[in-house]
């Protein structure tokens, strides 16, 4: 006598539940990225045609309220240049990127240079300053 089995077991793979899984990862990742913000402090920055990239050592920031930031800590005038020395931490030919907004006033990016004009000539070292720009439309 010969039983056969109601359930017969198949060797195949389902993968429906393994692309469900994919998708939600993919929109989690979609959602989580558009709430990353690349820039903290939000400027109109003066554009040019330029295009000239470099690595950034320290990021200074100059707001529409000519305030100063140095990465993201906000810095008083007299404190410019000693948070920009910290901010540097002993690096030899560094580069400091001003993020100025464009209705700030011409001085206040000069007092950047200054300070690090005068680091160099305190430290015998060679960090450069180059102005952040948006590309022209």
């Amino acid at each position: 006598m010969a039983l056969k089995r109601r359930n017969q077991r198949r060797v195949e793979f389902n993968s429906s539940s393994m692309s469900d899984l994919v998708f939600l990862l993919l929109i989690f990742f979609m959602l989580t990225s558009t709430l990353v913000a690349p820039n903290a402090i939000k400027l109109l920055l003066p554009q040019s045609n330029s295009r000239t990239m470099a690595k950034q050592t320290v990021t200074v920031y100059i707001n529409e309220k000519n305030n100063y930031y140095v990465g993201e800590r906000q810095v008083a005038d007299n404190q410019l240049q000693a948070e920009i020395v910290l901010a540097l931490g002993g690096a030899v030919d560094g580069t400091v990127v001003v993020r100025s907004d464009k209705n700030v006033p011409v001085q206040y990016v000069v007092n950047v240079i200054d300070a690090v004009n005068n680091i160099n000539n305190e430290t015998h070292q060679n960090h450069k300053v180059l102005l952040a720009t948006s590309a022209k439309k």
